[in-house]
C-alpha cells in the first residue's frame, strides 16, 4: 500500500513538472540568451529594455510576445 503511494506521488510529481514546463513562454527565451546573455542576473525590467534595444534582431515570436504584453 506504501509503495503504491508513493508510486502516485512521483508520478503526480513528474505531471506537474510537464505541465509547468509547457507554461513557460518560451517566445523569448533563445533571444534573450542570444542578445542579454550577459544580463540575465540583473532582473526581467533589464532584460526587458534589452530585448527593446534589440528589437530589430528579435525572432518573430518574442517580437510578437512583446507586442502581445504591450511593450
Amino acid at each position: 500500500m506504501m509503495k503504491r503511494v508513493i508510486g502516485v506521488a512521483v508520478l503526480l510529481l513528474i505531471a506537474s513538472a510537464a505541465s509547468a514546463q509547457q507554461r513557460q513562454d518560451p517566445g523569448c527565451a533563445r533571444d534573450v540568451s542570444r542578445f542579454c546573455r550577459a544580463l540575465m542576473d540583473q532582473g526581467d525590467m533589464v532584460i526587458l529594455g534589452c530585448l527593446q534595444q534589440n528589437r530589430a534582431k528579435l525572432s518573430k515570436t518574442c517580437a510578437k510576445v512583446l507586442v502581445d504584453h504591450g511593450q
